[in-house]
């Protein structure tokens, strides 16, 4: 739990976003695909109990930061995060995902970028390219053929990241290599012809849901304030001392802290692009009274650059 919170606020300083949700697998994961296969995710170990007993306190850690948990009912977190990952993207707001998980690679476009928590990587399409040797349309086909023993998704034997990106790069999608099987020689060639019959199915398993009827909107989603009074009590349970002694700080003075809770405090928002630039136009033209500075190179009027505007 110590270390989602580090986590979440750090996200939350660096990033800055203007929506935000964390998103949950739900009890018995997801229906559709267990009925479409039922070895899906068979071999998965249980989580430990000691995580398990951590998730009802990280839920009300995630409340207390005033963002919304969610969990779907028959389907997995995935399936949100591409259902969510597009209805943003369609407002033309940039996407950032926090995972580890290979098999969001298939979200990545012009406006959705991941980034891995654990090692601070940022990964955009040419991250993908780089990563996995093909393009992110090309991942779902790409986990069909070398399956995912985690999923317990079957592949093609013998077929390792090599030969299906190879194959990927040669005949271009899943059905272009299985147009082409009967010309695909050796050993492997003869595993390919005798996975044809499941490969669609391994297609199916490993595509995220984009389309799920949500009951949160992304407007539904956006930043707010953290609940002070909430985050110390649940803090303090979880014996958090060095966020709670951040807590009892007196936040008059927060500005002139460097701690990255503070900053999450503060509210304040770097504006880049235009969607959120409005945002605040209308913001100060219904404020009584609002200050504003320029930003600039130099303190020589005469030779100062804009760098930017401050209300």
């Amino acid at each position: 739990a110590f270390g989602f919170t580090n986590v979440l606020i750090d996200i939350i300083k660096n990033e800055k976003p203007s929506h935000i949700a964390v998103v949950f697998d739900p009890p018995g994961g997801s229906v559709q695909r267990q009925e479409d296969y039922t070895e899906y995710k068979a071999n998965r170990e249980a989580m430990p109990e000691d995580i398990r007993s951590m998730i009802p306190p990280i839920k009300e850690l995630i409340r207390a930061f005033n963002i919304e948990v969610i969990e779907v009912a028959g389907f997995e977190a995935d399936d949100v995060i591409g259902t969510l990952a597009t209805q943003a993207t369609e407002k033309k707001l940039k996407v950032l995902i926090s995972t580890g998980d290979k098999d969001m690679a298939q979200l990545v476009s012009e406006h959705v970028t991941l980034i891995n928590t654990m090692s601070n990587t940022f990964m955009d399409e040419r991250g993908v390219a780089e990563k996995f040797g093909v393009r992110p349309d090309q991942i779902v086909d790409y986990l069909a053929l070398v399956g995912d023993t985690s999923d317990n998704i079957p592949g093609v034997p013998k077929c390792g990241p090599k030969t299906a990106v190879k194959w990927l790069n040669t005949y271009e999608s899943l059905q272009g290599v299985i147009n082409s099987a009967e010309s695909v020689r050796g050993k492997v060639g003869e595993y390919l012809r005798e996975s044809l019959k499941f490969l669609p199915m391994s297609c199916e398993l490993a595509t995220i849901r984009k389309d799920l009827e949500l009951e949160n909107s992304i407007d539904e989603l956006a930043s707010a304030k953290p609940n002070i009074d909430g985050l110390r009590s649940m803090f303090t349970e979880l014996e958090f001392r060095s966020w709670v002694d951040e807590l009892n700080t007196d936040h008059t003075h927060a500005a002139e802290k460097s701690s990255s809770l503070s900053s999450v405090l503060i509210d304040y928002e770097v504006v880049l692009e235009e969607n959120r630039l409005l945002v605040w136009i209308e913001k100060l033209s219904k404020a009584e009274i609002f200050a504003f500075d320029t930003e600039t190179t130099s303190v020589d009027y005469m030779e100062a650059q804009l760098v930017g505007l401050s209300f």
